[in-house]
Parts: C-alpha cells; sequence; structure tokens
C-alpha cells in the first residue's frame, strides 16, 4: 500500500474541521485507510540520520502519514484524500467534473507524427517506442507553495505507482502561456534534439543529455527507458520549442511556477488505458483550484492518418449490480435506498433500478478502481462499516473434497513416522531440471517472466527439488530422516485459460545409512490401502500395479512408475547419487511423488 504524508494542519484546513489524532485514526479506518504514523519533516530526516529523536518542537509541521489501497490514485495527494473524506462524512456532495465547451476547430491539437507506432498499424520495429499521448489544459488555476508542492508531489507518486517508474506512462506540465500550439509528438535522432532542461541553463543535444544524467541520482534510473533506442520521443510546441524529452526531463522554457495561470498537461505512454487515467487523476484533483471550478479544457489528438480523439474523457460509465449480490456478499439485508445512500459516502452516483432488483451506479473518473459489482459491494461494505457487519456461520464449512483428501493422507503418513515439511513453490530453473538430471522440454514447467531472484524463476512442477533441499540444509538430523510433503505444483496446459493448471502432489523421502527403498515401498502400498485401492495384475485396470521405470533421477533398475486404473500416477525409487551430490547429501535416499488428485 503506498503511504501518503500530508500536513496535518493543511488537511485539517480541507476537512475544515479539526480531529484529535484519535478521532482521525477512526475516521481513517472508517474508510478504510489507515494512519500509519504522526511525525514530522525534520523528524524523518533525523530518522535517516540515525540522530535520536527527542520530539517534535512547536515550530516543526505536523505530517500524518496514511496508507492508502494501491488502486485508488485519487487518494495519492491531499486534494483527493481530503474530497474522499468530505463526501465519506456526507458534509459535501459529490464532485461532477465537466470539459470547458469549446469547439472541436479552437481546441489546441497535438499532432503525432507518422513516424509513431499507432495501435493496430504495423511499423518498423525500431520506431515502436511511446506510441500514445494524451493531454489537457488547466485553465485559471491559482497556485500557492503547498498547492504547487502537492501538484509535483502527485506527479512523483503516480511515476512510482500506476506509470511503473515513467516505464508506462509519463506526465509533462507545462505553463502554457509561455508556449505556442498546436503541438506535435515526433520520434527524432538524438543528435537532432537540442535544448535547455529543467533546472539547468545550458542548451544540451539529447544524447549529450543521457551522459549528463548517469550521474543524476533521480534521473538516471529512468534513462534506461529510452537510451537504446535509435530515436528519442519528443513533444514541440509551434515554434518547435522543446516542451518534453519524454520520459526523462521536461524542457525549462516551459517550467510552471507559483504565477502559472494556465497548465498544460501531457502524458506520453505504452499504454493508453494507464495514460487516460493518470491524465484524468491529474486534472480532477486540481480542477478544484481552477477559476472554473472543476471544469478542464479539452485537447484534440491527432494521428498522422486522420484519426483523432479528445480528451481527456470525464464521462462516467454506468453498470448495474444485483441489490441481492450486495447483501450476500456482506451478509446484511439492506434497502435500495440504503445501499445508494452508502455508495454515495464512497463517491460513486446510484440510484434504485425500475424494477427496485438493481442498483444503478455511475462511476466518475477519480474512481477508477471500480471494475466488477465486487468493487461495488466492497464499497457498501466499507461505507456500511466493517464492525457493523453481524457475525453469522457460513452457510456451508464443509472443506473441498481435495482438501479433505490431502488431510488424510497427511494424518496416515504423519502416523507411519514421516514429518511434514513445507517448502516454496517457487524454485531455480537448475534446481528444478539440471540438479534432477531432467531436461525441460519446454511443455512442462510454468517460467516466471521476470523473477526477482535466481532462487525464485519457475514454478515447481515437482516437490522434489525442494524436498531435496530440505535435507541438504538438515543433513547433521540425526538419522534416518523421514520428511513428507502435500502441496500443489503447476503444469503447463493449453487447454486452460491462464495456460497452466494446479496439481496436488505426496512426496515422501528416507534418508538413513540405507536407502529404505522398502519403507518407501511400503508407504506407497499403505497411501493405496487407505483410498481404497487394491493392488492388481500389470494391465488391469481396477486397481494399481507397478511397472520398470526409467527416470533420470532415479537409479536404473532400482524404480518403478505407479499405474493407478491404466494410467501413471507416479513413480518412487532410489535417488540417484548425482542428484544427491547436487543437493549436497551424502546419504542413500529413497522417494516417491504420486498424483493424488486422481482418487477423487
Amino acid at each position: 500500500m503506498p503511504t501518503v504524508g500530508v500536513g496535518r494542519d493543511r488537511l485539517f484546513a480541507a476537512l475544515r474541521q479539526f480531529y484529535e489524532d484519535k478521532d482521525f485514526e477512526d475516521l481513517c479506518f472508517r474508510f478504510g485507510i489507515e494512519l500509519d504514523d504522526i511525525t514530522t519533516e525534520k523528524a524523518i530526516i533525523r530518522k535517516e540520520k540515525h540522530i535520536v529523536d527527542e520530539g517534535p518542537t512547536e515550530d516543526e509541521e505536523i505530517i500524518y502519514k496514511i496508507d492508502v489501497p494501491a488502486n485508488r490514485y485519487d487518494l495519492l495527494c491531499l486534494e483527493g484524500l481530503a474530497q474522499a473524506l468530505m463526501v465519506f462524512e456526507e458534509r459535501e456532495e459529490i464532485p461532477r467534473y465537466t470539459l470547458a465547451d469549446v469547439t472541436r476547430e479552437s481546441m489546441l491539437k497535438m499532432h503525432v507524427k507518422s513516424s509513431f507506432p499507432k495501435k493496430d498499424v504495423p511499423t518498423e520495429p525500431k520506431l515502436s517506442i511511446r506510441p500514445f499521448v494524451v493531454c489537457a489544459v488547466l485553465r485559471g488555476i491559482t497556485f500557492d507553495e503547498a498547492r504547487y508542492n502537492s501538484f509535483i508531489d502527485l506527479q512523483d507518486r503516480l511515476h512510482q505507482n500506476i506509470c511503473r517508474r515513467r516505464t508506462l506512462v509519463a506526465i509533462g506540465t507545462h505553463d502554457l502561456d509561455t508556449i505556442q500550439g498546436p503541438f506535435s509528438y515526433e520520434a527524432a535522432l538524438p543528435s537532432d534534439i537540442n535544448f535547455v532542461p529543467l533546472k539547468q541553463v545550458n542548451e544540451f543535444r539529447a544524447d549529450e543529455l543521457m551522459e549528463f544524467y548517469k550521474s543524476d541520482l533521480k534521473l538516471k534510473k529512468y534513462l534506461h527507458i529510452i537510451e537504446n533506442s535509435p530515436v528519442f520521443p519528443v513533444i514541440y510546441d509551434h515554434d518547435r520549442t522543446v516542451l518534453s524529452l519524454p520520459p526523462i526531463i521536461n524542457g525549462a522554457h516551459s517550467a510552471i511556477t507559483l504565477k502559472t495561470k494556465n497548465v498544460f498537461i501531457e502524458c506520453t505512454a505504452t499504454d493508453l488505458t494507464k495514460a487516460k487515467i493518470v491524465l484524468n487523476t491529474m486534472v480532477t484533483m486540481f480542477s478544484g483550484y481552477c477559476e472554473n471550478k472543476f471544469e478542464v479544457e479539452p485537447v484534440e489528438v491527432i494521428y498522422s492518418d486522420g484519426e483523432s480523439y479528445v480528451c481527456p474523457d470525464l464521462s462516467c460509465y454506468d453498470m448495474e449490480v444485483s441489490l441481492s449480490y450486495i447483501n450476500d456478499a456482506i451478509g446484511v439485508s439492506l434497502e435500495a435506498d440504503q445501499v445508494t445512500q452508502l455508495l454515495r459516502k464512497m463517491q460513486l452516483h446510484a440510484k434504485k433500478s425500475d424494477n427496485q432488483c438493481n442498483i444503478c451506479v455511475s462511476v466518475p473518473p477519480t474512481r477508477s478502481d471500480v471494475l466488477h459489482p465486487c468493487d461495488v459491494m466492497e464499497d457498501v461494505a466499507i461505507a456500511f462499516g466493517y464492525n457493523e457487519i453481524p457475525k453469522r456461520r457460513p452457510a456451508s464449512i464443509k472443506p473441498l473434497a481435495l482438501n479433505e483428501l490431502s488431510d488424510m493422507i497427511r494424518s496416515e503418513i504423519a502416523m507411519n513416522g514421516f514429518t511434514e515439511v513445507l517448502t516454496w513453490i517457487l524454485c531455480s530453473y537448475k534446481e528444478n531440471f539440471a540438479m534432477l538430471n531432467r531436461k525441460d522440454d519446454r511443455s512442462t514447467a510454468v517460467i516466471i517472466a521476470n523473477p526477482r531472484s535466481s532462487d525464485f524463476e519457475v514454478v515447481r512442477s515437482s516437490l522434489m527439488a525442494g524436498i531435496l533441499k530440505t535435507v541438504g540444509h538438515n543433513k547433521d538430523h540425526r538419522k534416518p530422516i523421514k520428511i513428507f510433503e502435500v502441496g500443489d505444483i503447476a503444469i503447463l496446459d493449453d487447454s486452460k485459460d491462464v495456460g497452466s493448471r494446479n496439481s496436488r502432489q505426496l512426496a515422501a523421502l528416507y534418508c538413513g545409512n540405507s536407502s529404505g527403498f522398502e519403507i518407501i515401498h511400503s508407504l506407497v502400498d499403505r497411501v493405496m490401502e487407505i483410498v481404497g485401492t487394491p493392488f492388481v495384475a500389470e494391465g488391469d485396470k481396477s486397481g494399481y500395479y507397478i511397472k520398470r521405470a526409467d527416470n533420470p533421477e532415479f537409479l536404473p533398475g532400482r524404480q518403478a512408475n505407479i499405474m493407478y486404473k491404466g494410467k501413471h500416477l507416479g513413480s518412487f525409487g532410489i535417488v540417484h547419487p548425482e542428484v544427491l551430490s547436487n543437493f549436497d547429501i551424502s546419504d542413500p535416499c529413497s522417494y516417491v511423488e504420486l498424483n493424488i488428485e486422481c482418487f477423487l
């Protein structure tokens, strides 16, 4: 959850009410956010420098650190937070955002040059760089120092959140009175882009700027987004003045100040949907400071093929939610009028449908998090109060059949002297294949696209690596070691909508002075006995039998496949010495793994 720091006194001024810390914490809890900490700017600095904090002095501003949901972008600034709480407390109406009444001909224009790929239009791969742009204008805005800082802070928080550190969306804000439309969004060679960047006095070429900012602690982390591209995105005004080099830096010529009255906002992106959300958040949060409150001037974006769209889109979108669904999911019995009132507290316009059985909800542009009826239901629950929801016994507390079977098998194996372990469901690619003497056939394992660590590259396709790692880390434990695990693995499956499926597996291992093959074999027989499956002759599909196997993780001639009703259920055998060596295990081991879902 993002943590937003806001000045207490300024927040209370916006709320037009003073709260004791405990009362404000209670308000936050009722609204579904959390007052995480009460501190000061100087206390934060002292903490970073490891200086003993002696408490705030009278001249220090109190800062509230508030945790907000990650998808509530409207709560990332004081303006949105205060507005949401005022509506929640029913001391203010839900704002209605409008577009300024300007004709299409008189709108400011943003021309996207043909060198940029547009959606569904094939282009050369080398030019596929930040293809989308959306824009808007806030006219007659009034800044003071606090509002200006909040405006800049919101951009930074959006960049770190939905913009994914500017990789998906980058925001540029400009003093409209210093530039001249129409504007153009182009891809140009770095050597052809020359301008004075923000907070600098000298002119730089774009490729020189990349080198210059490699020593900048803040901006160097964004250089990788475009520095290896043959062309850079750039925005020009009518006089070919550079407004910005997204997603790196804006030009100094159009920098906003406390005296700025008209703000031009542009968002360049690789994801058009997120760009629209970011633009809507920026303009709705600060249009309250405009001369015409909550009014935003639109901009027309025109592609080289003639297609265009007007942004921002501040229209509400409608959905119908079943009243019975809301009541059943929460566990209450609310009338339609009560539900509509609760939704208005959460900034959602709502009314009863004609048949009285549904709620018609109109979602404003500030609530991009509302995508499904379950989001509406959640808002009703928050406004009603989680502490007010009556406790009830679930209609059914019977566990799933698979979980019942898993628990029964766990109990039986534990009574046979084995200790249960729980291992990671993610493992390294090497552990899942090479260390088990297995080869990746590219049709089994689910590979993680961007792993945070080399230890978590693959969703395990077997429980074996985790079991062997456990023994390897406990090899000094008194022998014999008898452990087991009942857990899920993931297997690629094109028939599933997500491309893979889970499979519940049982694995058990014996490690001692001898291999214990007969102990593992007897465990297999015991499992089959408790699930009521008889041992049958090979080829008989009425029970189970074992047949010779040739799996690379086991010792040749000391392994077998378990066949259940004619299908392969699992394997057991003495673990191959090379595999044991890979996991730094010196004692012989026997291992079994089988699929228990087949018993259902």
